[in-house]
C-alpha cells in the first residue's frame, strides 16, 4: 500500500495525544492524587509509555518516515516534522526492550536506595545502586552511537546537536570567570535580608502570583496553576497547559519566583503555533532552550529593577505590614545576594551555574569510566571548595543532594546553564529590537517581551537546532558573553564593585 503525508500525520497525532494523556496523568499524580492511587497511576503510566514506545518503533512508522524523507513536494515544515520524528524514533529503535526494561528497573531500585543514603547521609549506601544504573547508561550510549565521547550520546537526549566538544570550552569560561567574580563578590560586605524573620499569609501570596501570571501573558482559560511541593511545567496541549508553584509563610519570594519560572516554561508551551499543534514541531528543539525561557522571566526580568519598579508598591499592597519602611534599594539587593553556598537549588544568579560545570565535569569522568565512585564524594568536595570556598560537612549537603543521578539523567545538568546563556543572549536581542522594553517594563507593561518572545521562539516551534534559532534570533550562536556582560554589569553596580 502507497504512502500518503496525511497518513504519516495521523501517526504523528496520535502520538502527541498519548504523550499529552501521559503529561496529564503525570501532573494529577503530582498534584491531585489521592495517596492510595499512588500504584494504579504507576501501573497507568506504565501502560501509556509502553504503547507510545511501541508506535513509536513500530516498522510501519520507519517505513513512512523514510518514504516522506525522499519527497520533493513537502512544505519546510512538513520535512521538519518528519525530521524531528525520525530522530525521535531512531533512538529509541536503537536501544534493546531488554535494556530499557533494565533501566527502568535499575533507576526504580535507584530512587529508593538514594533515599535511604539521603537518611544515613553516607553515599555508600547509594553507590551499588547508582554503579548499576551508570553501567545501563553506558551501554545505552554505546547502542545510540557516538563518535568516540559517550557522553556526546546521552547529552544529545537532552539537547540535539550539542557535542562535548563545543560544551567544554564555553562552560570551562564561564567557570572560570565566575570564579574570579565570587571572589571579588564574597569579600563585600552581604547586603541585608530586608524579609527576614517576617511571615507572609500564603493566600495572599497565592492571589499576588496570580496576578503575575496574568500581567505576563499566561492565558488562564488555557491552562491554570496549582500547588506542589517542587514546582513544574506540564500539560497535555497548548490550550492546556499547567503550572505548580509551593508557598512558604516566611520565604514569599518562593512562590512569586516559582511561579514567574514555571509561567516562562508555561508561555513556551502556549505559544506554538495553532498550525503546529499535535504534530512533532510543539515542542522545544531542546532542554536548554526551554529553560532559556524561564530563566529570563525568573532572573533577567523578575529580579530587575525596572520590574519591581511597578511591583513592589503592589506586592506592599498585599502586605503593608511586612514591607512598611522597606525600600526599593534594599529590596533589589535582597533579591540579588551573592552568597557562596552547598545547595545547588538555594543558590544565587551569580553562583548557580558554578554548581553546573561542577557536575557536567563530573558526569563527564563517570560516563567515561574515570572516575571511581568510591572517589566521588571527595572529588565533588574538593571541586566546592576550588570554586566555591565551601565544603560540605557529609554526603547529604554534598554529592546526595540532587535526584538526577537517581534517575539516570546524564547529560541534563548542563542544559541549565545552557539556559541561562541563551536567556542572556536573547534579552539583550529583545532590549535592541523592541523600543522601550524596559521603561515599559517599569510600567508593568510585560506584554511586549512575551509577544516578542513569541513571534521569534514560542511559535517557530522545533522548525529548528536550538542554536540554529538562538542564532537567527540574537545574529550568534552559543556564547558566554552576553551572560558575563549581563552579571558583570548588574552585580558590579550592586555591589558598587568593579567585577573582572
Amino acid at each position: 500500500m502507497g504512502h500518503t503525508f496525511p497518513a504519516l500525520l495521523q501517526r504523528m497525532q496520535e502520538l502527541k495525544d498519548l504523550s499529552g494523556a501521559i503529561g496529564l496523568a503525570t501532573w494529577d499524580q503530582e498534584t491531585y492524587l489521592p495517596k492510595k492511587a499512588s500504584e494504579a497511576r504507576a501501573q497507568q503510566l506504565s501502560t501509556l509509555q509502553a504503547l507510545y514506545h511501541e508506535r513509536l518503533v513500530d516498522p510501519r512508522l520507519g517505513e513512512a518516515l523514510a518514504w516522506a524523507a525522499g519527497q520533493e513536494g513537502l512544505t519546510s515544515d512538513e520535512r521538519a516534522m518528519v525530521r524531528v520524528l525520525a530522530h525521535e524514533r531512531d533512538r529509541a529503535v536503537k536501544v534493546p526492550a531488554a535494556l530499557v526494561r533494565a533501566l527502568a528497573e535499575a533507576q526504580g531500585k535507584a530512587l529508593v536506595a538514594w533515599r535511604e543514603a539521603r537518611e544515613a547521609r553516607r553515599f555508600a549506601h547509594f553507590q551499588p545502586a547508582l554503579a548499576r544504573v551508570l553501567a545501563l547508561r553506558r551501554e545505552q550510549a554505546d547502542a545510540y552511537g557516538h563518535a568516540g565521547e559517550r557522553y556526546d550520546a546521552l547529552l544529545e537526549g537532552y539537547e540535539p546537536g550539542m557535542r562535548v566538544a563545543r560544551l567544554t570550552p564555553v562552560l570551562g569560561a564561564v567557570r572560570d570567570a565566575l570564579v574570579e567574580m565570587v571572589r571579588v563578590l564574597a569579600a563585600r560586605p552581604r547586603p541585608p535580608d530586608v524579609l527576614e524573620g517576617k511571615s507572609f499569609d500564603v493566600e495572599a501570596q497565592w492571589r499576588f502570583t496570580l496576578e503575575l501570571l496574568e500581567a505576563m501573558g499566561f492565558d488562564t482559560e488555557a491552562g491554570r496553576q496549582d500547588r506542589s511541593i517542587h514546582p513544574f511545567t506540564g500539560g497535555t496541549h497548548p490550550l492546556d497547559v499547567r503550572l505548580t508553584t509551593r508557598l512558604f509563610p516566611e520565604y514569599p519570594l518562593s512562590s512569586v519566583f516559582s511561579t514567574i519560572h514555571e509561567c516562562g516554561h508555561g508561555l513556551y508551551e502556549q505559544g506554538f503555533a495553532p498550525e503546529h499543534y499535535r504534530t512533532p514541531l510543539a515542542s522545544a528543539p531542546s532542554m536548554g532552550l526551554h529553560e532559556s525561557q524561564s530563566r529570563l522571566w525568573e532572573n533577567v526580568v523578575g529580579r530587575s529593577r525596572a520590574f519591581w519598579s511597578h511591583w513592589l508598591p503592589r506586592f506592599r499592597e498585599y502586605f503593608p505590614a511586612q514591607l512598611e519602611g522597606v525600600e526599593m534599594d534594599g529590596f533589589v539587593r535582597t533579591l540579588n545576594q551573592v552568597h557562596p553556598s552547598l545547595v545547588r537549588v538555594e543558590a544565587d544568579e551569580v553562583t548557580y551555574n558554578l554548581h553546573i560545570v561542577l557536575r557536567y565535569e563530573l558526569e563527564l569522568l563517570l560516563v567515561a569510566d574515570a572516575l571511581p565512585l568510591d572517589a566521588l564524594p571527595g572529588e565533588w568536595n574538593a571541586r566546592m571548595e576550588r570554586y566555591l570556598g565551601v565544603r560540605p560537612k557529609d554526603d547529604l549537603e554534598g554529592v546526595l543532594q540532587d535526584i538526577h543521578w537517581a534517575w539516570g539523567e546524564f547529560g541534563y545538568f548542563p542544559t541549565y546553564t545552557l539556559g541561562n546563556l541563551y536567556a542572556a543572549s536573547l534579552y539583550r536581542a529583545a532590549v535592541a529590537q523592541v523600543p522601550g522594553l524596559e521603561e515599559g517594563m517599569a510600567l508593568g507593561n510585560l506584554l511586549p517581551l512575551r509577544d516578542w518572545l513569541r513571534a521569534k521562539v514560542h511559535a517557530q516551534g522545533y522548525r529548528l537546532p536550538a542554536e540554529d534559532l538562538v542564532r537567527q534570533v540574537t545574529g550568534h550562536g552559543l556564547t558566554d558573553a552576553d551572560f558575563l556582560g549581563y552579571l558583570r554589569r548588574k552585580y558590579g553596580a550592586l555591589y558598587e564593585v568593579s567585577l573582572p
